[in-house]
């Protein structure tokens, strides 16, 4: 059973961002864009988080927060808080009111994600994610297997760990300093050279006959996963 995030957001655009960011690491979302409607939802199923939006029409968020913490179903249903406010004062009014964790737009994506795991992790780690699906790559972490459109791809370690990497932030480009960190460590002495010798490795395990090659190569930049394929 893949964890089920609620999002409570009334801008679209944001919304359907962290809805394309949360299913493609594998969660279930559900999207609600009013704070009454939230709570009405919220009465018929409880999902593993809530990330919830401080400014709402119908019902603030923060008022949707302490009426959640007074009854029984989900006073400990985890939190997280996204606001525009970033006073010391206001994120300790949300904190205290039960919010488990604040974050202030505008954020990274890939730090809310890693929150939100972290949470999962800490107050359910049966439920904690160890699938990744981007475009038709799916990527399994605990058994360090990957798919592309039902096909198993078959490469080395360290191919999988590039792969990894690239899937936890699509579109983003690293350079082969990052990269090298990321896969071989901060404390190497591999050439950055190396690093295309390991992308050229990849793209020819996932890519078969006219399959399009999921890899993009920024001249003087780096590489990047593309999020659409």
């Amino acid at each position: 059973m893949h964890p089920k995030v609620m999002v409570v957001e009334d801008e679209e655009a944001l919304s359907e961002l962290l809805k394309y960011n949360l299913e493609s690491e594998g969660y279930e979302v559900e999207i609600v864009d009013r704070g009454d409607d939230a709570e009405l939802r919220l009465r018929e199923t409880v999902p593993d988080l809530l990330l919830l939006d401080w400014m709402l029409p119908g019902v603030s968020g923060i008022e949707l927060c302490r009426r959640l913490r007074q009854r029984s179903e989900t006073e400990g249903l985890p939190i997280i808080m996204l606001t525009a406010r970033s006073e010391e004062a206001e994120r300790v009014r949300g904190l205290a009111t039960g919010a488990d964790d604040f974050v202030v737009k505008p954020f990274s994506v890939p730090e809310l994600m890693a929150r939100i795991k972290a949470m999962l992790r800490r107050s359910n780690p049966s439920k904690v994610s160890s699938y990744i699906k981007i475009g038709e790559l799916e990527l399994d972490k605990e058994t360090h297997r990957a798919h592309r459109n039902g096909r198993e791809v078959r490469f080395g370690p360290t191919e999988y760990k590039l792969l990894e990497f690239l899937m936890t932030a699509p579109g983003r480009v690293f350079s082969r300093e990052q990269l090298l960190d990321a896969v071989w460590g901060h404390n190497n002495y591999v050439d950055e050279r190396t690093v295309d010798v390991h992308i050229g490795r990849l793209r020819r395990s996932i890519t078969r006959g006219k399959e399009k090659d999921p890899i993009r190569t920024v001249r003087g930049s780096g590489y990047s996963l593309n999020d659409k394929f």
